[in-house]
């Protein structure tokens, strides 16, 4: 079995899911039919077997897809090619956004969190004081809200600004953020949705 953990329509008609070791799909007539997409081999020359995790769109209507051993994925036409994109991190990529700004950051395995202001060509690590695990990254207004494992809430509330580390009481592992239309943040766990704090 080969889970998938991420689907994203870029319009009504063609979308894209990605998962477990490179698993993608494609659709072009609004997810009647899925093909299933073969990726590139990677230039470490490795095959192409990385978990696909998240994947994400820019303003330019690039497509980017968080995955293991610090890699990002990105298709400039649409998901008919790939390139592999080094963040400099080792660890596995959770979640990706794009930016108001044009930023792309994407955040993982033990806090890692890097950001890239050129569509990914260079990385820079983002310093946020956890160990705890980033699952879900979203843009708030001009910053940057993000959660984690063992109740990890952060927050960086415009570009360049410090990233701000929180904790909730409970330390619930959150896996998923959302901006609600009143711009309050929606936290998920395992359990569905939460309370805000």
């Amino acid at each position: 079995d080969q889970p998938l953990f991420s689907v994203r329509f870029t319009n009504d008609h063609d979308g894209i899911a990605v998962g477990l070791w490179s698993l993608m799909l494609q659709t072009h007539d609004g997810g009647k039919t899925w093909a299933k997409t073969t990726l590139p081999n990677p230039p470490d020359g490795g095959k192409a077997d990385r978990n696909l995790y998240h994947v994400f769109s820019d303003q330019k209507s690039a497509l980017y897809i968080s995955a293991e051993q610090g890699i990002v994925l990105k298709s400039t036409d649409g998901g008919a090619n790939w390139s592999y994109l080094t963040t400099g991190g080792k660890g596995s990529l959770w979640s990706g956004v794009a930016m108001p700004d044009g930023r792309i950051v994407v955040g993982g395995l033990l806090g890692s969190l890097f950001q890239s202001s050129d569509g990914g060509a260079t990385w820079q690590p983002l310093k946020a004081e956890t160990k705890s695990s980033i699952t879900s990254l979203v843009a708030s207004g001009g910053g940057l809200m993000g959660v984690g494992l063992n109740g990890l809430m952060l927050r960086q509330r415009a570009p360049g600004a410090s990233v701000e580390v929180s904790q909730r009481p409970d330390r619930v592992p959150l896996t998923a953020i959302l901006m609600g239309s009143s711009g309050k943040p929606i936290l998920f766990s395992q359990d569905g949705v939460l309370a805000t704090r």
